[in-house]
């Protein structure tokens, strides 16, 4: 997002962040509705439209989204769906991005309450390289011409009684009602949201062996000094990687044996 629609994002998360502090609202329940708002104005292309219309008051188009969803969802969503709206967006379609993550962070924010969000990013990342190693299951997941509940039904049968009931919902909005992206960037997407939740970078560590207790520790101290914040270490095994381990934080990523990155991570701490 740019300009109006990254400032106007940054400030439903902090009324997101208030909403989900009080004890008061359900965060999963929130989470529902707002996902509820989010599949209704991607389908309503031209109420979409109306609600982010730079040439209308915002407080005209507030009270529009009072109107529409005061009866639909409670009051803490309708208040944060015209707080959103009563802000200005660059592109109609932001708005609807906007919602959706807020309902992922809703979700994650109760997963975070319940003491499970780590379990849910390792369920998410894990997911996501399962779907990766599996084309027929991904064309499974993907396949425009198979039904919602169709979708549903499998990822029950994968995930039900075996993931976080978190874990769960979110991967299941994501397969159900993609929105135009790719399964693989939903789940990164995922991961960033459940890192972000405490203040984490995530860096994707592959080595050709299972890394031992003092390794991930070790690596994730020295990750976290380079890049200045604490690292969510997302581990997976494959026997081929070259220089016995890769590392991917963000678009950066580091070929090269552990003790050769860790003593390069002193060096560029040092300097």
């Amino acid at each position: 997002m740019n300009g109006a629609s990254r400032e106007a994002l940054a400030a439903a998360r902090e009324r997101l962040d208030a909403l989900t502090d009080s004890t008061s609202v359900d965060a999963g329940s929130l989470a529902d509705e707002l996902a509820a708002v989010t599949a209704l104005l991607h389908r309503e292309v031209s109420l979409r439209r109306v609600l982010t219309d730079p040439a209308q008051a915002g407080e005209a188009k507030a009270e529009l989204a009072q109107r529409l969803l005061g009866t639909q969802v409670s009051g803490p969503a309708a208040d944060l769906v015209a707080g959103m709206v009563r802000t200005r967006w660059s592109q109609s379609r932001d708005l609807v991005d906007a919602l959706e993550e807020l309902a992922d962070t809703a979700d994650l924010t109760a997963a975070q309450k319940a003491g499970r969000l780590d379990n849910v990013e390792d369920e998410v990342f894990r997911f996501g390289r399962i779907v990766s190693s599996n084309t027929e299951l991904r064309a499974a997941l993907t396949n425009r011409s198979a039904t919602t509940s169709a979708k549903g039904e499998l990822l029950r049968s994968l995930l039900g009684g075996r993931a976080d009931v978190t874990t769960e919902r979110l991967v299941t909005r994501l397969v159900t009602v993609p929105r135009g992206r790719s399964l693989e960037s939903g789940l990164e997407s995922l991961s960033r949201l459940a890192a972000d939740r405490r203040d984490r970078m995530v860096a994707v560590v592959t080595s050709a062996v299972p890394l031992s207790d003092t390794q991930k520790q070790r690596l994730g101290a020295a990750l976290a000094k380079v890049y200045g914040r604490p690292m969510h270490l997302n581990l997976d095994v494959d026997p081929e990687v070259l220089g016995g381990i890769r590392v991917q934080v963000g678009d950066e990523v580091i070929n090269g044996s552990i003790a050769d990155r860790l003593e390069d991570a002193g060096r560029r701490m040092a300097s």
